[in-house]
């Protein structure tokens, strides 16, 4: 499948995470790598150079998904969409300016996800 994309969860709920994984791949897209906090998404995107970013807002450790995704596009070029539990507009705002593609709201279904890849590619 041509339109295949490698795409980076970044998710600190395993349950969410796995799903979202089976999803993606049923999707006929490769999840190269999962991240529970923001430093971890930066090492595995310096690493595999994702095209997708699946990117939670709210992470484990030091950084929010918000700063991870500031932090990743600076050195790579990632289309981002942000899986939200909270739709509140701080958040929505601060994300803005990360240019990100689409922003998804727990709980989502596969065709939301599937909406949301196809705007990207």
């Amino acid at each position: 499948m041509s339109n295949s994309k490698k795409v980076l969860i970044v998710e600190d709920d395993m349950i969410i995470s796995l799903v979202v994984e089976n999803m993606i791949k049923e999707l006929g897209h490769t999840v190269v790598g999962k991240a529970v906090s923001g430093e971890e998404a930066i090492v595995i995107a310096n690493k595999e150079k994702p095209d997708i970013l699946l990117m939670d807002i709210r992470l484990k450790g030091e950084m929010d998904g918000i700063e991870t995704v500031a932090k990743i596009k600076e050195t790579i070029d990632s289309q981002v969409i942000y899986l939200t539990g909270n739709s509140d507009r701080l958040n929505f705002e601060r994300a803005k300016d990360t240019d990100f593609a689409d922003l998804i709201v727990k709980p989502f279904t596969i065709s939301d996800l599937d909406k949301s890849l196809k705007l990207i590619a």
